[in-house]
Order: structure tokens, then C-alpha cells, then sequence
């Protein structure tokens, strides 16, 4: 990434930056970095290092000269005359655990932050791709996650600014166009798609779009992903905190059949999903969980239900019926991408193994309700 390409992009961070936290001084500038480091000053800085800085990098720093609030955790970067080796200006962060190769690689590192919540961020001079760019990483103790890499510095920097969407959700272009993004993605997966409206559906869970948690869900259940890996998709748009609500229909009918069916298969002395919404689900999604007297399940749109009933669950056609099925279904709303109801159930949830689940996403349906 060039400076003509770092310039609109930290420009159009730092005006998003003070929609989520206009100044009390209306006449504060917006901008969150600071004056361009002249070629003399990078030039400076690489004969100290002894190294040609990664082009990301070096051209970053010849649009802003550090950064103020890089991420949630990350309240500056460092300029050139502050840059140094990891192991000059932070030595006590080498040799805290019993993991070599952890130290070894703050050991050769470039600290980059400046202030940060017990956390660093740095690049790696021995890990470069075919374009010169140094892995980057950033590590905060309190994670306990370790170093977490990232191909570059704007690998690391784009994470950060999806990071700051997600956390602080301006009111801005960009948060237009990733809902935008999402709609296209659901009309293309009810149109038979899904490895490019999954890409799409993944990239804007990053920048907090609720929406595309709840479709990524339906999507990775049916294709088989383990619990563990997709019950953050429905927490998190569920949860009193997400300020966004998907229809009760859907809810009711579909997803929380789903989140029964695996509460009651979850060892007693572990949290299900359902045990998690019921404490920090929002109002209404509590009201529906603490509902008496559930309705009997039911597979989506009359048609599909009524083609899904029809299969003898005994025999061995019981596949090849249930394949003839999703050309009859339809989505019950509009956050509704696919029949996810149907693995509530205890005779059907076997037969759909994650080859069968692709079949069934990947068949043509229409869109209409």
C-alpha cells in the first residue's frame, strides 16, 4: 500500500473515529495522526535499524509520522525517532514465560506502539513475503492468546480499523456499504451461492455488522462447523448489547428449536448457548426462550414442512426424499438463509452431514415468502 492509498484510508478512519467520539470543540481537527516523516527522517531511521523498513511501512510513516488510537487497546504508534528493536526499548517483556520460540521472536522484533493496554505491537524482520512485507503482530498479556500475526502492517492496521468498527459502530459510509454488502450476499446464497457470499458474510462480522453474524450462522451449522466455532455468531447479534433485533418468526421457529435441540445434548456442568442468552440475550430474545409451552417444531414455509413430514425417516430413501425438498423451501423472513430448523430434529440432524448441508445451501431457491 502506497501513500495515495494511505492517505483516503486514514482520512476516512479519522472522520469516522470523531463521528463515534465528536470532541467537545467542534473546531478540533479530525485527523489522527500526525505530520508526514520526511524521506531524510525514514532514511534516518533505517540507517539506525540497519534495515529497509517493509513497504507498508515505510510508506505509512510518510503519510503520518505515528498514530493516535490504532485500535481499542492502542492509543499510539510510534513516530521515526521513537521506532526501535523490541529488545532495546521493552528488554523485561523478553523471557517472562517458558516459551522460546515466543521469545525469540520479540527478541529480532520492531516495536512499533507506543501506548498500549499491556499489550505491544511489532514486526517480525525474518518472516517476509515475496513484497518485502514483514509479518506483524500485536499481543496483549491480559488475552492470554499470545502474539497474533498478521501478514503486514496493513494486514495489521486494516484489522484494527475493522476492530474499531465493531467496538464503536459509527454512523457512517462505510457501515452503509458494508449492510449493502450483506443484503447482495443474502440474495446471492438464496440464489444457490456460497463460498463468495461466505467470504463477504465473514469480512463484515469483522466490522460488527450483526445481521451477518445471525446468516453466517445458519450457514455454518449447516455445513457442519462444530458448536464451538459458530455459537459466537448467535450470541453476539442476540445479546443486549448489539442494539439490533432479527424478527421473532425467525427466532421462534428456527433458531431457538436449534439452540434447544443442543442445549439438551450440553453436559450439565457446561454453558450452553441457550444458558448464555438467557442471562445477556436481549429483552425480547428472553421473553421468547422464557415462553411457556413451545410450539411443536415445524420446518420453515407450509410447503417445505409438509415435504419434510412426508419422508419415512426409517427408510433408506430418507436422503434422497429429503434432497427432492429444498426446492419448495422458502425464507420465513428476511434474515432467514437457510432451513436450519431442520437440524432440531433428531431423526433428520444425522443424515445431514457437512457434503449434504453444501447440497442442500447450494440448491436453487427462490427468494420470495
Amino acid at each position: 500500500m502506497d501513500r495515495h492509498a494511505w492517505k483516503p484510508f486514514l482520512e476516512r478512519w479519522s472522520d469516522e473515529w470523531r463521528i463515534a467520539n465528536p470532541p467537545a470543540d467542534p473546531a478540533t481537527p479530525s485527523w489522527l495522526g500526525f505530520g508526514p516523516a520526511s524521506e531524510a527522517e525514514v532514511a534516518a531511521l533505517e540507517a539506525r535499524l540497519g534495515r529497509t523498513l517493509p513497504p507498508s511501512y515505510r510508506e505509512f510513516l510518510l503519510v503520518t509520522d505515528g498514530w493516535t488510537h490504532a485500535g481499542p487497546f492502542v492509543w499510539r504508534l510510534r513516530g521515526t525517532r521513537e521506532i526501535g528493536w523490541l529488545r532495546d526499548l521493552e528488554p523485561h517483556l523478553i523471557g517472562e514465560d517458558e516459551n522460546e520460540d515466543e521469545d525469540d521472536l520479540l527478541a529480532r522484533s520492531l516495536l512499533v506502539s507506543l501506548e498500549a493496554d499491556a499489550g505491544v505491537v511489532f514486526l517480525d524482520p525474518d518472516d517476509v513475503d515475496e513484497h518485502g512485507e514483514w509479518a506483524a503482530y500485536d499481543e496483549f498479556s491480559w488475552t492470554a492468546m499470545g502474539p497474533v500475526r498478521h501478514a503486514s502492517f496493513h494486514a495489521k492496521m486494516y484489522d484494527f480499523y475493522a476492530g474499531f468498527h465493531s467496538l464503536d459502530r459509527p454512523d457512517c459510509e462505510t457501515r452503509r456499504e458494508w449492510d449493502a454488502s450483506v443484503e447482495r450476499a443474502r440474495l446471492a446464497i438464496l440464489a444457490g451461492e456460497l463460498d463468495e457470499p461466505l467470504a463477504v458474510l465473514e469480512e463484515a462480522v469483522r466490522f460488527g455488522r450483526d445481521r451477518a453474524d445471525l446468516l453466517l450462522y445458519q450457514l455454518r451449522i449447516m455445513l457442519g462447523d462444530p458448536h464451538d466455532d459458530v455459537s459466537h455468531h448467535v450470541e453476539r447479534p442476540l445479546s443486549s448489547s448489539a442494539g439490533w433485533e432479527p424478527d421473532p418468526v425467525l427466532l421462534s421457529g428456527e433458531i431457538l428449536p436449534l439452540l434447544r435441540a443442543e442445549h439438551a445434548r450440553t453436559p450439565q456442568w457446561r454453558s450452553s448457548t441457550l444458558d448464555g442468552l438467557r442471562q445477556r440475550g436481549a429483552g425480547p430474545v428472553k421473553e421468547l426462550i422464557g415462553a411457556a409451552g413451545q410450539a411443536p417444531l415445524r420446518y420453515g414455509v407450509p410447503e417445505f414442512d409438509a415435504a419434510v413430514r412426508a419422508v419415512d425417516w426409517s427408510a433408506a430413501d430418507a436422503w434422497p426424499r429429503l434432497k427432492e425438498a429444498p426446492a419448495l423451501w422458502r425464507p420465513l423472513t428476511d434474515d432467514h438463509v437457510a432451513p436450519v430448523s431442520l437440524l432440531a430434529d433428531p431423526r433428520i440432524a444425522p443424515l445431514i452431514t457437512p457434503e449434504r448441508g453444501r447440497e442442500i445451501l447450494t440448491a436453487c431457491r427462490g427468494t420470495g415468502r
